[in-house]
């Protein structure tokens, strides 16, 4: 059961460094020495009857794909596995803001600034009174036609009256043979040039 269960995620940023049997800040050259050798090692070729050398090989290219990308290493550095997981989610590029915004600092100072203002109930009232409840809605200005809601049906009756009136009835069948001409097919030959 423990084998299943998955990994916590850190936040030291040395795992992968000790997979690859590193210390933390190994340059590339040295990273790339080290997966060479171990891959070699544990390569499932090399290892056909060893499942747990082919899982060691999972792990040291997981491990080697990661340091060698520049990105991720250094988001690997600050802050761990847990912040490769957050980059996953949200963006290389908002990993620092995730953690700022998670900070002990940043919560006690959205709180204390709603409390003091007031400002999460201010925003509820605003929200139902203006919105949901229309008593406190703002009046159109005279002389303004105010909007008024039509039911769909009603928007469809009022098409068909405006087309009929216009002479022109709504097409309801598709052509009945393929050599029907339809009004979009005319006798005579349109041109649409832009030139003057």
């Amino acid at each position: 059961m423990a084998e299943q269960r998955q990994r916590a995620l850190s936040t030291s940023g040395e795992a992968l460094y000790e997979i690859l049997a590193l210390e933390k800040g190994a340059t590339h050259d040295e990273i790339k020495k080290s997966y060479r050798k171990l891959a070699l090692k544990y390569h499932p070729d090399k290892n056909p009857d060893n499942p747990e050398a082919a899982e060691k090989f999972k792990e040291i290219n997981n491990a080697h794909a990661t340091l060698t990308d520049l990105s991720k290493r250094n988001i690997y550095d600050k802050y761990g596995s847990l912040g490769l997981y957050v980059a996953e989610q949200f963006g290389e590029e908002n990993v620092n803001t995730y953690f700022m915004l998670s900070s002990w600092w940043a919560k006690g100072l959205f709180a204390v600034c709603g409390l003091l203002t007031g400002c999460y109930l201010c925003c509820c009232f605003c929200c139902c009174f203006n919105c949901c409840c229309g008593k406190c809605k703002p009046k159109a200005p005279e002389g303004e036609e105010q909007e008024f809601c039509v039911s769909p049906e009603d928007l469809e009756e009022q098409i068909k009256n405006d087309m009929e009136r216009d002479g022109e009835t709504p097409i309801v069948l598709q052509p009945t043979n393929a050599t029907e001409k339809t009004q979009l097919i005319g006798d005579s030959h349109r041109s649409y040039r832009t030139d003057s």
